[in-house]
C-alpha cells in the first residue's frame, strides 16, 4: 500500500511537470508564447543581487531588441519615427558632447603656451554630465570615459604635463524616493548619483578598460585607437572666430567622425544590464572624443591626433518603444519583436504608436482598405485592448466589416459649369477676393495658397523690402512647436543648467587640502565650445548662442558668443562674439525675448526646480579609491523645460543666417556678490 502511494505520487508529479512545460507564457491561454516572453523573461532574471554571477551572455540582449535605431545619415533625407525621438536625442547629446570635448581639449592650441593646462577641472567634468541627465528625463545616465594614461587635469597642484592612470565622471539618476530630504517618499528623478569610475586599483575588475569589466562594450566600439598607417586619419572641423575686440581667428580641429563616413560618429550598444552601478537595463550612444597626443613634447611631428576618450550616454530600456507590426516598408528590421502584434491580418492592419515603452500594446489595429469599424466602434482598437482580451472576445471582436459600396475616381473629369464654380468661390470668398505678399496673413479667413507662396519665396534678397512687423508669423502659426523642436530646446537649456549648476556649486575661491584646487572660473573658450556644440551636434538647429547679462562673466561688460553654420552638412563653422554690436538697436540685452526673461526672473526663484547630486571624486590624483564630495550646497537650483521663452517664427532678414527661425530661450541662474541669493545671470 505504502509503495503503490509513492508511486501515484509519482505519477501526479510527474504529470504537473509536463504540463506547466507544455502551457504558454501569455496572460491567457490563447496567447502562445513568443520572442517578447523570451526577453523578458530573459531581463527578469538578472538583478542587482545576481547579476556578478551571471553569464556575461546573460548580461546583454539581442542586437535588434533595439529597432530603428537613428542613424546619422538618414536624419536629414527620412522622417524620424515619433518613437525614435528620445533615442534620435540621445544619439545628439552624446554627439554634441564628443564636439564640445574634442574642441576644449584641443583650444590649448588657440592660447599661449604656459607651464600649466588649459583643461577645465574636474568639477566641469562632474557637473557636465549632471546637466546631460537632469535637463533630459529620457536620459538615464552620462559620462565620459578616458583611456588609460589620456586625460589631463588642472585640478591637481604640480599637475602639468601628467595624466590620470584612469577618469571616468559618471552621472546617473538615482532613485531617491527613500532619500531623508523628501519627506514625500515621491521619486522626483532630480537626484543624481556622481563618480569618478576611474578611482580605482588598477588591474581588477573594476577597471572599466580591463576585459574583465563585463559590460564596457562602449569603450570597446573605438577604444584602444589603434591606428594603423597614416596617423593624420581623424575628421577635422573649422570654426571661424570673430572675438568682441574685432579680431578673427580661424581654428581647425580633429573631432569624431563625419556624417559622410562609415561608420559615422555615432555607435549604439546592445542592451545591457549595468550592474553595480545603476541597476539598469541600459542602451547607449558611443561616440569617441579625439585630442592631440602626446602634449608638450616640443616636437610637433610626433604629436598626432588619436581618440582619448568616448562620450557615453545612457537610456532605460524600459522606455523604449518596440515596433510589434509585421514587416512592411516602414518595419524591415532587424526587429526581433516585428509581427507580434495581435491584429486580425484579415481585416486589419497594425500601425504602432509611441509613448508605450517596453510593453505589449504599443499598436492600434486599423482596417484595411475596403474595410469599415462596425458602427458601434469609434476608434481603431487599441493593441492593449487587443492583448488583455480573453479568447472568447478575441475570436468574436477586433474586427472590421466589408464595405458595401466602392468608392471609384471617375474615368473621364469634366470642368464644372461656371454656376457652380461662383457657388463655391462665393461660399469660400478668400480664395475669390484673396491678397498677396504680407497681405495674405491678415484677413480672419486666410488663403493657405498665397500664405505658402509668401512664406516659401521669401529669401535674403527680397526680404529688405518688407517691414520688420511683415516678417514675423504671429497668431498660430507656431502651433505644435513646442512640441516638434523639444529636442532642440533641451540642447540650450542643458547649457543653462550646466551653467547654472557650475555657478552654484563650483568655487574658484575654495581651499582644499593636499594638492587639490578649485576649478577656474568659466572661461571664453569653454563658452565658445559648448555653444558651438549645440550646432554641432544637432543638424536642424542652425544657430545658437549664450548671452550673458552685464558684468556677469568673468572680465568682462559684455560677453555672447554666438554659433552658426551658413550650410547643411558641412564641417566649416563660424563663431561670433555678438557683444561687438554695441548700438541700441543691436545690442542683445535689449531684445524682447532677453528682456522677458530678465523681468520674469528678476527677484522670484521659488518655480526653478532643485536638483540633488551625491557627488564621489578621487582620493588623490593617482585614484585608488572614492571618497565623498563634503560640500555645501550639494544642490542647485536650475530652470525646467516650461521657464523657457519660445518666439513667434520670423525670418532673420538681417541675421547670419537669413532663414525662417524660432527661437527658444532658457535662463541661467547663479549667486550674488555675497552668496546670499540667486541672480539672473
Amino acid at each position: 500500500m505504502v509503495i503503490e502511494k509513492q508511486n501515484t505520487m509519482m505519477f501526479i508529479v510527474a504529470c504537473a511537470i509536463c504540463l506547466l512545460a507544455l502551457g504558454v507564457y501569455g496572460q491567457y491561454e490563447w496567447q502562445p508564447r513568443d520572442v517578447f516572453d523570451e526577453v523578458r523573461l530573459q531581463m527578469d532574471k538578472v538583478n542587482k543581487d545576481n547579476c556578478l554571477i551571471q553569464h556575461v551572455g546573460d548580461l546583454y540582449l539581442p542586437e535588434d531588441s533595439v529597432s530603428h535605431l537613428p542613424d546619422i545619415k538618414d536624419v536629414n533625407i527620412n522622417p524620424v519615427f515619433p518613437n525614435r525621438t528620445s533615442l534620435l536625442h540621445l544619439h545628439n547629446m552624446a554627439l554634441s558632447r564628443a564636439f564640445f570635448w574634442s574642441y576644449i581639449l584641443q583650444s590649448r592650441f588657440i592660447r599661449p603656451a604656459i607651464n600649466d593646462t588649459y583643461d577645465p577641472g574636474m568639477m566641469y567634468y562632474f557637473l557636465s554630465t549632471v546637466a546631460d541627465v537632469s535637463t533630459n528625463p529620457s536620459i538615464n545616465a552620462s559620462a565620459i570615459y578616458f583611456a588609460p594614461n589620456m586625460s589631463y587635469s588642472s585640478s591637481y597642484r604640480g599637475f602639468f604635463n601628467k595624466t590620470f592612470p584612469r577618469f571616468a565622471p559618471r552621472t546617473f539618476r538615482a532613485d531617491d524616493f527613500n532619500d531623508p530630504i523628501h519627506l514625500e517618499r515621491i521619486s522626483t528623478w532630480n537626484t543624481f548619483t556622481v563618480q569618478d569610475l576611474g578611482a580605482i586599483e588598477l588591474n581588477t575588475s573594476k577597471d572599466y578598460t580591463s576585459d574583465y569589466y563585463r559590460i564596457n562594450e562602449w569603450y570597446k566600439h573605438w577604444l584602444p585607437d589603434y591606428v594603423i598607417g597614416r596617423h593624420d586619419t581623424k575628421t577635422t572641423y573649422q570654426v571661424e572666430i570673430r572675438y568682441a575686440n574685432n579680431t578673427n581667428e580661424t581654428f581647425t580641429f580633429h573631432g569624431p567622425p563625419g556624417a559622410d563616413e562609415i561608420p559615422g560618429p555615432v555607435k549604439w550598444t546592445r542592451p545591457y544590464f549595468d550592474c553595480e552601478r545603476s541597476n539598469r537595463w541600459l542602451v547607449a550612444a558611443v561616440v569617441p572624443i579625439a585630442d592631440i597626443y602626446p602634449r608638450h613634447t616640443g616636437f610637433r611631428h610626433i604629436e598626432y591626433p588619436t581618440y582619448t576618450a568616448v562620450s557615453v550616454v545612457e537610456m532605460d530600456y524600459d522606455r523604449i518603444d518596440i515596433n510589434q507590426c509585421p514587416k512592411g516598408m516602414g518595419n524591415n528590421g532587424p526587429n526581433k519583436f516585428m509581427n507580434t502584434a495581435r491584429c486580425k491580418k484579415e481585416t486589419t492592419e497594425c500601425e504602432p504608436i509611441h509613448g508605450w515603452g517596453f510593453r505589449r500594446g504599443g499598436y492600434q489595429c486599423r482596417c484595411k482598405p475596403g474595410f469599415r469599424l462596425p458602427f458601434q466602434v469609434r476608434k481603431p482598437y487599441l493593441g492593449e485592448l487587443v492583448e488583455r482580451a480573453t479568447a472568447e472576445e478575441y475570436y468574436n471582436s477586433f474586427n472590421c466589416l466589408k464595405i458595401g459600396y466602392v468608392q471609384r475616381l471617375p474615368v473621364q473629369w469634366e470642368k464644372a459649369p461656371q454656376y457652380i464654380r461662383d457657388f463655391y468661390l462665393e461660399k469660400y470668398h478668400e480664395y475669390k477676393n484673396s491678397s498677396s505678399g504680407p497681405d495674405a496673413l491678415k484677413p480672419p479667413k486666410m488663403n493657405i495658397h498665397r500664405v505658402l507662396d509668401y512664406i516659401l519665396n521669401m529669401n535674403k534678397d527680397n526680404c529688405k523690402q518688407y517691414k520688420p512687423q511683415d516678417l514675423v508669423l504671429s497668431g498660430g502659426f507656431d502651433y505644435g512647436a513646442e512640441e516638434y523642436f523639444q529636442n532642440e530646446a533641451k540642447m540650450a537649456l542643458r547649457l543653462a543648467n550646466f551653467i547654472s549648476a557650475f555657478l552654484q556649486v563650483s568655487d574658484p575661491k575654495e581651499m582644499f587640502s593636499g594638492k587639490r584646487v578649485a576649478d577656474k572660473p568659466l572661461t571664453e573658450d569653454q563658452m565658445i565650445a559648448e555653444t558651438l556644440s549645440i550646432v554641432l551636434g544637432n543638424s536642424r538647429i542652425w544657430s545658437a548662442g549664450t548671452y550673458w547679462e552685464r558684468n556677469k562673466f568673468t572680465n568682462r561688460t559684455y560677453f555672447a558668443p554666438y554659433a552658426y553654420k551658413t550650410q547643411l552638412n558641412t564641417r566649416k563653422f563660424f563663431v561670433e562674439d555678438v557683444a561687438r554690436l554695441n548700438k541700441s538697436d543691436e545690442i542683445y540685452s535689449n531684445k524682447p525675448w532677453y528682456q522677458f526673461l530678465k523681468q520674469r526672473w528678476s527677484t522670484n526663484f521659488d518655480s526653478l526646480e532643485k536638483y540633488y547630486m551625491k557627488i564621489k571624486i578621487r582620493f588623490n590624483e593617482t585614484g585608488e579609491t572614492l571618497r565623498k564630495y563634503e560640500h555645501f550646497p550639494n544642490f542647485y537650483r536650475g530652470a525646467k523645460l516650461e521657464h523657457g521663452h519660445w518666439t513667434t517664427p520670423y525670418y532673420d532678414c538681417h541675421g547670419k543666417v537669413p532663414m525662417w527661425k524660432i527661437k527658444y530661450a532658457a535662463p541661467f541662474f547663479g549667486w550674488d556678490s555675497l552668496k546670499a541669493k540667486l541672480e539672473f545671470k
